[in-house]
């Protein structure tokens, strides 16, 4: 009887009156559930449930492009100088090892952690992540450690996918992983990319975005994509690529979530946010990524 309680108290919160019940019956399952079922229309932190009954808080976007969307994962990089250290759970906290080419697994595992409040504090992963079947994909960019209420108010960039490109990857990024393993030496540059699929922008803009990474990335990539699965030219792999379809090989300067061997140490790659210091922290030049895109989460939403 726990689930229907805890979404009473949710429910409650937006003066949506449903009795004890439907609630019982009726637990949603995703933020697009809570929109179209219960006509919710707020922005805000909510409890959903799995299909097996594991009940879990997130945030849901309700006003962007439609609403529904629900925050899933946030990739947050806690030390850029610690190379796959204790909390790069995207990557791997047992160093770069090559008996370790996956690192953590993360991106196509069941494991969770963190918290949706504490989001853009360090790296969050709820059971929607792998219990949601979705169509597309958002990701804010959102300053570290900003407060819940303020997210939307401070990200620097929006975007969202409407191809419904899921659909052929199983309904979400889990699935799709499990199809493109983030793992050293599983391909070759660029024979073995996973998807780059189109991005509309709800805060800022293509060119806005490609500008935040170093000018030899930039000259190495084509704005207004997110890709997934980039292999770099040391057949290391990263998850996502924000904002980017990368058309050369160093895909380690645009692309976040590597796996568990980078050849290339000293330690120069690996970590959360692999490479964005190349030529210096925040300095947005050469290879190095911009101070605002390194010190900002990585907000990952499903529909």
């Amino acid at each position: 009887m726990a689930n229907w309680i805890v979404l009473l108290v949710a429910f409650a919160s937006v003066n949506l009156s449903l009795s004890v019940r439907e609630l019982e019956y009726s637990t949603p399952q995703s933020c697009k559930e809570l929109k179209q079922t219960y006509k919710i229309t707020q922005d805000g932190l909510y409890y959903l449930s799995t299909p097996s009954g594991v009940v879990y808080q997130t945030y849901c976007d309700m006003t962007t492009a439609g609403g529904g969307w629900t925050l899933v994962a946030s990739v947050h990089e806690n030390n850029l100088y610690g190379k796959c250290t204790t909390g790069d759970r995207w990557s791997s906290q047992q160093g770069g090892s090559p008996n370790v080419p996956e690192g953590d697994g993360s991106w196509s595992n069941t494991v969770t952690f963190g918290t949706a409040e504490a989001a853009t504090s360090d790296d969050f992963k709820n059971p929607g992540y792998y219990g949601i079947r979705a169509e597309d994909v958002a990701v804010w960019h959102v300053p570290n450690n900003e407060l819940v209420g303020r997210w939307k108010l401070t990200s620097f960039l929006r975007y969202h996918t409407e191809t419904k490109f899921l659909n052929n990857y199983g309904g979400n990024l889990y699935n799709l992983f499990k199809q493109f393993p983030v793992k050293y030496n599983v391909g070759s540059c660029p024979a073995n990319h996973g998807p780059s699929v189109p991005v509309v922008y709800d805060v800022g803009s293509a060119t806005s975005n490609h500008n935040l990474y170093g000018p030899n990335i930039r000259a190495n990539s084509v704005p207004g994509f997110i890709t997934f699965r980039a292999i770099n030219a040391e057949r290391a792999a990263m998850a996502i690529c924000s904002g980017v379809k990368p058309t050369g090989c160093n895909n380690e300067h645009c692309c976040i979530g590597g796996g568990g061997h980078f050849p290339e140490q000293s330690p120069r790659q690996c970590g959360d946010f692999t490479s964005f210091d190349w030529n210096g922290y925040g300095a947005n030049t050469e290879w190095s990524a911009s101070k605002q895109i390194t010190e900002a989460a990585v907000l990952i939403f499903y529909r």
